[in-house]
């Protein structure tokens, strides 16, 4: 009774339920109350998404479970921006609005929450900064490339590349992110993993009592639990970005409604997507794993650009219409501030609650910008 009872709780009902209900709606235009209810089970689908990510994290270990997540998410959603653009009637610059507010709910979003809640429970949120540091250079490299340069391109007009220009943008990133795969996996896994409290005290990074519970000792899952886990959290990641895209229709009506620009719609959905993402990392803080919090969130941000630009650029084979890369002035300052912070934040090694809340009011401040800007 009990093996039946596991098999049949909410987190194993859930992503099954939610694609159900995504088989029935999708291609609709839902009003109000249908939208209400396609959220309970969008929301369904993202908590039982993390359930199912621990559980295949705890079986593989770090950093293969943080990057696991990273990249289940990211090609989804790299599937959902090429799906909205295909049915869309303005979206030259989705794409770039979409891979924007991905970063910036990453790399400020999601690690502002991580450092405060790794701060405010155990004093001092500690990660090493080799491993973290050497993610962010690859995230800042990335975005330079493909976001920050069409701006100045000349060959064509506008923020756009032109053909050869973007071929060699996404050649680029995927040998990037490839490399810090590599990395991250093979090379310099250590440099990846959760310092340890005993391990950050013997280097001088901390000098208080730190509770060291972190995941417990618990056994890892056997290998076909692992594997059923895998599949539930697949099925859930697919019912989350597919209700994310039927829920985009009432999204874009509040939006026009309220009178915010028709650009936030992409900020709404990116916050849709990375959520599963967002919970696990300030789950993997609160049990004073900051690192791979950290693992997650660039993690994040380098497979939002290094796998949707070159799938984005595949696809502007067959889509019409012109492709902006190029940020608008107002992005680029946020983004050159967000890396200055990261930078600030990364190198010692270790985290107050101010940083965390420095990166929480960047995160607002990209948030209020877009709307408006």
């Amino acid at each position: 009774m009990s093996i039946l009872g596991r098999r049949l709780d909410w987190t194993t009902i859930a992503p099954p339920s939610a694609i159900l209900v995504l088989v029935f709606v999708w291609g609709s235009h839902p009003g109000t109350v249908a939208a209400v209810g396609i959220g309970i089970f969008l929301i369904g689908a993202v908590l039982s998404a993390v359930h199912h990510a621990e559980v295949v994290a705890h079986r593989v270990g770090e950093p293969f479970g943080s990057l696991l997540l990273a990249v289940a998410v990211t090609v989804i959603e790299v599937a959902l921006i090429v799906t909205l653009m295909l049915s869309g009637s303005d979206t030259s610059a989705l794409a770039r609005d979409t891979v924007f507010a991905a970063v910036m709910i990453t790399i400020n979003g999601i690690v502002g929450l991580s450092l405060v809640i790794g701060a405010v429970k155990y004093r001092m949120a500690v990660f090493n900064p080799e491993g973290t540091g050497a993610a962010l250079m690859t995230v800042v490299a990335l975005a330079a490339l493909t976001l920050v340069l069409p701006r100045f391109t000349t060959s064509t007009p506008g923020p756009e590349f032109s053909g050869a220009q973007l071929t060699y943008a996404a050649i680029a990133s995927l040998a990037l992110y490839g490399i810090f795969v590599f990395t991250q996996t093979v090379k310099h896994r250590d440099f990846f993993l959760p310092v340890e409290a005993g391990d950050a005290a013997q280097d001088g990074q901390v000098d208080w009592p730190v509770d060291e519970d972190g995941d417990g000792h618990a056994d890892p899952p056997s290998n076909r639990a692992a594997l059923s886990s895998l599949f539930l959290l697949l099925l859930g990641l697919v019912a989350v970005v597919g209700l994310a895209k039927v829920e985009s229709y009432p999204i874009e009506d509040a939006v026009d409604a309220i009178g915010f620009p028709h650009s936030f719609v992409g900020v709404v959905i990116a916050l849709l997507v990375l959520l599963p993402e967002s919970i696990a990392a300030a789950r993997a803080a609160a049990r004073n794993r900051v690192q791979i919090s950290l693992n997650l969130a660039y993690g994040s941000a380098m497979a939002s650009i290094g796998l949707t630009i070159p799938a984005i650029a595949v696809a502007s084979i067959w889509l019409e219409g012109p492709l902006v890369l190029g940020l608008e002035p107002t992005q680029m300052v946020l983004l050159m501030v967000s890396v200055i912070v990261a930078v600030l934040t990364v190198v010692p090694g270790r985290s107050k609650t101010l940083q965390g809340s420095v990166h929480l009011v960047l995160m607002a401040s990209f948030v209020f910008l877009a709307i408006k800007p």
